[in-house]
């Protein structure tokens, strides 16, 4: 679904109009992919708008532009800001919002030593992902491209040139007749999907790969650890072998985009009875009621967005 542009992106500290973000196509980002990113929903309650998770979104972009020694002249607090600033200036919600910090125009050698950040926060409106995942669930397939291996490029880091690989697990996914793709990381263990992190449901326990087998420390992820244990579901990060795939009662996407996403089968083979599983509907109940103001938030995992 193509973007719908809104009035303003914040850059630098300022609001500017959406058509004048641009960058030069010598710019560094352009030639080596050297950006990390976010994606942050803001949510219609009651109440007025509020963005889900705001400060751990924003911690992770400064842990991601860390690891990448990508110096950047803002707090955690001041982009939380900006996220505010930038919904409240478009008076678009719910939304989409996409923090960004790239690597700008300047010395073009591999060295990035010298070349300036820009930094940009962009909000637009933007519904569901995965398409007919709600209530059915999606077909998905065992990918043939494997995760980034260890001491490559860091799974921890949300970072552009790691969706590299993303793109081409998700366009073999859907050249194949599926809506998505898990790829194994490089041992052959389930890793995550194209833009997910993966959890499944074996005999009444939920269950998820552990960041070692190079998977994005999902925010999504840690919200769907903490609700099932505030549900007493018992909660395991282990090692999944690819054939518990095909073996689990339940089967289930997150992440920002995604939310929750129920899957009805891999690789042609129905998970469970095919329908959606009972403790996939309680988790995305809890989540969703947070979402949409009819459950406390407990939590303190909303941050609302003043508007006159």
């Amino acid at each position: 679904m193509p973007v719908q542009p809104t009035a303003n992106i914040w850059h630098n500290g300022k609001l500017i109009p959406w058509n004048d973000a641009t960058i030069h196509v010598m710019s560094h980002v352009v030639n080596y992919g050297s950006s990390v990113f976010e994606g942050v929903r803001c949510y219609e309650l009651p109440s007025g708008p509020a963005i889900f998770r705001a400060q751990e979104h924003m911690q992770r972009l400064l842990d991601s532009a860390k690891i990448y020694r990508i110096p950047v002249p803002f707090t955690c607090q001041q982009w939380v800001d900006a996220m505010v600033a930038t919904i409240a200036a478009n008076r678009v919600w719910p939304c989409y919002i996409r923090p960004l910090i790239v690597r700008g125009y300047g010395e073009l050698g591999v060295n990035p030593t010298g070349v300036p950040t820009e930094c940009y926060v962009a909000n637009y409106a933007w519904g569901k992902y995965l398409v007919g995942a709600e209530d059915v669930g999606v077909d998905v397939c065992v990918s043939s491209w494997t995760r980034l291996a260890p001491n490559t490029l860091p799974s921890m880091a949300k970072a552009g040139a790691n969706y590299m690989n993303s793109q081409l697990i998700k366009m073999e996914a859907v050249a194949n007749g599926y809506v998505e793709g898990i790829a194994l990381d490089v041992n052959g263990y389930v890793s995550e999907g194209s833009g997910e992190n993966l959890f499944l449901v074996r005999n009444g326990k939920l269950y998820t790969p552990p960041l070692g087998n190079s998977v994005l420390s999902g925010i999504t992820r840690d919200s769907v650890i903490t609700v099932a244990r505030d549900l007493g579901i018992a909660v395991e990060e282990h090692i999944i072998p690819r054939e518990m795939l095909y073996v689990c009662d339940e089967l289930f996407f997150t992440g920002t985009a995604a939310e929750v996403s129920p899957i009805r089968s891999v690789d042609k083979i129905p998970v469970g009875d095919g329908s959606v599983g009972k403790i996939t509907k309680a988790i995305r109940a809890e989540l969703f009621g947070i979402f949409d103001g009819s459950k406390p938030d407990k939590h303190n995992w909303l941050t609302p967005v003043p508007v006159r």
